[in-house]
């Protein structure tokens, strides 16, 4: 199966083939750090978490590098309002942006470079436009000559000649920017030094670096000139990206990233999310709300990664059910292990590691000897999962068939439950259990068997199904005082029901 992925730049699906056979060099537009983060945040980083830890169970070597934007207008302003400083915003808002992706599970990157500690790479690259007649300096300032760069819009597909009418409509000819710029496209590589803001000395004058230099810099000083993967969110096509690909390409005469890959944005109830909207939702108001953790990364992964994806109350109690469905299977060997006959170790240690080779097949990947007897199913939907995430890494068809094997472990407990024995043997259970853990893992959905309620004798969906039916027996008999004895026990369990004609429906408070 050959891994094929969307390609911004050339708009099409192609199949992925890396500058160095093995090697994956990846790049992510990180976050400006003068706020906690949102749930757009939240999405791209589990997005390209989990697209990083595809890469790496496939078996390629992933360098991932994410920068901060720790100098900003936004920063400054904030620093000017808290009567601060612009290094203390960003340390205390990068400390936070830690604290929430650990909540959410995210990996950390291999390298965060910050702008601030890349200024002698940022100088280097606009000595290097400048020279190539690629930038000019104006009064402290220096801009980049768009025109100069004959593919200017090749990403985005946005022509110069079709925003030209457009743009002179909006210019303010009394700006003092504006009039120091050749041409009203350029855009600045380095701005002068204002009162009472922070200044790097420079060939041109005291002044900070423009916001796409940053990104231009911190690539090529952490990855080199050409990488294989840039990821970001799909506002960033233009003009960052497309900014980031002419100052670079012009220096470089090289591509800057083979592939372009971009997450789609977050609405919340069908609206931009916005402060000035009230609908701004940031990561730990949510996660503080009692939101599990591993229900958000569910939420964003029955999205295609591309599209545009809605938030909504319904849609994260369907993630928090979804979660729960999944998470019981996850826990089906620390419940039933033993009673199966499992070793301590199985149970223990229950991820299979890749083997560090480029996929050839489920059963050596998972780490299975090739003449494993697998049960037809297990088969299927290992194979299922990896050729969903091949295809663009299309994660609602690869949870469809976790989903699968999850429901199909939960059967087989509540039958244990029931009569003490399973329909499949021991050992195929064990497999089936192993690869879920091991393919959610993928996806960065992993459980805690030691805090999890469930381990600690909270009621499983089989056992809440099985008093249900106890209750309606108990009604059916006209023994109303032991249905309401069982409804209120469950009640005290967190577990709601909801009588109607058609039965009997639940769900956890």
């Amino acid at each position: 199966m050959t891994l094929t992925l969307y390609n911004t730049l050339t708009r099409r699906q192609e199949p992925f083939e890396t500058v160095e056979p093995g090697k994956v060099k990846m790049y992510y537009c990180g976050v400006t750090v003068y706020d906690y983060c949102h749930l757009g945040h939240a999405r791209a980083c589990i997005v390209w978490d989990v697209i990083r830890r595809y890469l790496q169970f496939i078996g390629y070597e992933v360098r991932y590098i994410q920068n901060f934007t720790d100098i900003d207008d936004k920063i400054l302003n904030r620093a000017r309002v808290e009567n601060s400083s612009m290094e203390a915003v960003a340390d205390r808002f990068i400390k936070a942006y830690f604290e929430d992706m650990a909540r959410l599970g995210i990996k950390e990157a291999d390298e965060y470079p910050r702008a601030t500690h890349t200024m002698n790479g940022i100088q280097r690259l606009i000595h290097e436009l400048e020279n190539k007649g690629f930038a000019y300096p104006a009064d402290g300032d220096v801009y980049y000559a768009v025109r100069q760069f004959a593919e200017y819009g090749k990403l985005s597909g946005r022509r110069l000649e079709d925003m030209q009418a457009g743009k002179s409509e909006r210019v303010n000819v009394d700006d003092l920017e504006y009039q120091k710029k050749k041409d009203p496209f350029d855009f600045a590589l380095w701005k002068a030094a204002k009162p009472g803001e922070p200044a790097w000395e420079s060939a041109w004058g005291a002044g900070r670096p423009g916001w796409h230099i940053e990104c231009s810099a911190m690539v090529r000083d952490r990855l080199g000139d050409t990488i294989d993967i840039h990821a970001g969110g799909a506002d960033l096509i233009f003009p960052h990206h497309e900014n980031e690909i002419a100052q670079s390409e012009a220096v470089t005469g090289k591509p800057l990233s083979l592939y372009w890959l971009h997450n789609g944005m977050v609405k919340v109830d069908g609206e931009k999310m916005s402060k000035s909207l009230g609908n701004f939702v940031t990561i730990r108001e949510l996660l503080d709300r009692g939101v599990d953790p591993m229900a958000v990364r569910l939420f964003v992964l029955t999205a295609q990664y591309r599209t545009p994806i809605d938030f909504t109350d319904e849609a994260i109690a369907a993630a928090t059910n979804g979660w729960h469905t999944l998470k019981e299977g996850l826990l089906f060997g620390y419940k039933y292990g033993k009673e199966l006959g499992w070793s301590l170790d199985a149970v223990s240690n229950p991820v299979l590691r890749p083997n560090g080779q480029l996929f050839r097949g489920h059963a050596k990947q998972l780490g299975w000897p090739l003449d494993t007897k697998m049960n037809s199913n297990l088969h299927t939907s290992a194979e299922g999962f990896c050729e969903a995430l091949n295809k663009d890494f299309n994660f609602p068809g690869g949870l469809a068939w976790l989903f699968f094997v999850a429901k199909e472990l939960i059967g087989e407990g509540n039958i244990l439950i029931h009569e003490g024995k399973t329909k499949l043997p021991a050992d195929e259970l064990l497999q089936e259990w192993q690869t879920l853990v091991t393919l959610a893992g993928v996806l960065g959905l992993e459980t805690n068997p030691e805090v999890e309620t469930l381990v600690n004798d909270a009621l499983s969906d089989a056992e809440i199904e099985a008093k249900i039916q106890q209750r309606q027996e108990a009604r059916i008999a006209k023994n109303f005082a032991e249905s309401d004895r069982i409804r209120d026990e469950l009640q005290a369990e967190g577990i709601t029901l909801i009588d109607s004609r058609d039965g009997t429906r639940w769900h956890r408070n």
